[in-house]
């Protein structure tokens, strides 16, 4: 599935949101974010610049901003009028930093203090501003005129307002000024999407939880590459959006997993194929009995379950798992079976409702394998979907090596006596006398 569309990166120590532009195509999520780019005339840093703007009668300098250091925010414009003063010069961007006024520097002065200086700044205005590709989205969203807090007499502002009105007021020069018009040379400015982060899903894993917890995140998940590298945290607007998205993303994922099976068995013979592998999140036991989960790659492949703690790349790999079962002796259960379209449950799982069953614990698509000796790994996946595919792969797995293994005997004892006991795929159960046969 290729994809397009617009989220939110969340930065869980901040508390803060930057809008972003998701690209996902079949092998790679592109994560983009906005910048000013010079597109035409010698530009000597894109990263600042001053524009000049001349106050008009009407609409004065035709912009507002939202912000201040009581936010511990920079001051953004917020909003550029049509056809006046700011988007006349063609250097001003909705999502700008201004970092001088005059000359001097507003980087930390407060809302009140920047609205005070762009007021009294006279009729010529020489700002300086810097694109934020990170601002918090709060401060590109347009929130309409000045809160309650703000009484137009008293020229007081809210910092998470638009301040048009204070600005762009009560001009005191009534003769026309010329507009604030590029000059022939000057640089032009055009704001784009640009790639900052690329996300091979090969072997990829998403992640709805916060790490190591048992918590939902809300609309939101992380996607993390093989090598590490991270997305952070995509906040979606709705479930429904992020229900989409994690379908896409996981379907993208599983087309390459097959694809890397595919290939991996094109090294194997017939009987040492694999069947199914991939991500799940394993639940331990913290010593204060909390519980705690952590990534485990998966593997069903020839005779045997395999638990890596990261992916087999090479064939080599597949001597390193931390654990690994011969597949006659596993016992595979799911410990819930949610009988709901996935969409509709994530909307549940979203809203909270989940919490209102009696749950062994809080996360759903739960399976365990029991490994003999009654010990068992207990396991968790992101999809139902998913689930269902691990439930069918174990299945075909076990069944394909029962029938390879044909015949298996095991040591008992009966009424005092040792015996041996046959389980046999054609013959059924047969019990002899261990020294008599």
């Amino acid at each position: 599935q290729t994809k397009t569309g617009i989220a939110l990166l969340y930065d869980e120590v901040s508390e803060n949101a930057y809008d972003i532009r998701l690209k996902l195509t079949k092998e790679v999520l592109t994560i983009q974010k906005q910048d000013v780019v010079c597109v035409s005339g010698s530009d000597h840093s894109a990263n600042h610049r001053t524009v000049t703007l001349r106050r008009q009668p009407v609409g004065g300098l035709g912009l507002s901003i939202k912000g201040g250091a009581e936010h511990k925010v920079p001051v953004v414009i917020s909003k550029i009028f049509k056809d006046q003063a700011a988007e006349q010069t063609g250097m001003l961007f909705i999502g700008d930093a201004i970092i001088q006024v005059n000359g001097i520097n507003v980087e930390s002065a407060t809302h009140e203090e920047v609205v005070h200086l762009l007021r009294n700044a006279g009729d010529e205005v020489t700002i300086t501003v810097q694109y934020l590709r990170e601002a918090p989205s709060f401060l590109k969203l347009p929130l309409g005129s000045p809160g309650p807090s703000s009484d137009h007499s008293s020229g007081t502002s809210s910092p998470l307002f638009d301040s048009g009105l204070h600005l762009n007021g009560n001009s005191t020069n009534t003769a026309p000024s010329s507009p604030s018009s590029p000059i022939a040379n000057e640089p032009k400015y055009e704001k784009r999407w640009l790639d900052t982060l690329s996300v091979p899903l090969s072997m990829a894993r998403i992640s709805r939880y916060k790490t190591g917890t048992d918590k939902l995140r809300s609309n939101a998940f992380e996607v993390l590459a093989l090598d590490g590298v991270s997305t952070g945290i995509l906040q979606f607007y709705t479930a429904q959006e992020s229900a989409d998205w994690l379908r896409a993303m996981s379907t993208n994922i599983s087309d390459l997993t097959l694809q890397n099976m595919k290939m991996a068995n094109k090294c194997c013979s017939p009987s040492d194929q694999v069947i199914h592998m991939g991500w799940v999140n394993e639940r331990l036991e913290g010593a204060d009995s909390s519980q705690l989960y952590k990534f485990k790659f998966l593997a069903l492949k020839g005779s045997s379950f395999y638990i890596f703690s990261t992916p087999p790349v090479s064939t080599l790999d597949w001597v390193r798992a931390e654990k690994i079962y011969n597949l006659c002796e596993v016992l595979f259960k799911i410990h819930k079976l949610w009988l709901a379209d996935d969409c509709w449950l994530q909307a549940n799982l979203y809203l909270g409702i989940h919490q209102d069953f009696d749950l062994e614990d809080q996360r759903p698509y739960c399976f365990s394998v029991m490994v003999g000796h009654g010990k068992s790994h207990y396991f968790n996946v992101e999809l139902g979907s998913e689930l269902a595919v691990w439930e069918k792969s174990f299945q075909r797995a076990i069944f394909l090596e029962v029938q390879r293994t044909g015949s298996k005997t095991y040591m008992c004892s009966w009424q005092g006596d040792t015996l041996c006991f046959t389980v046999d795929f054609a013959l059924g159960f047969t019990c002899f006398d261990s020294k008599t046969k």
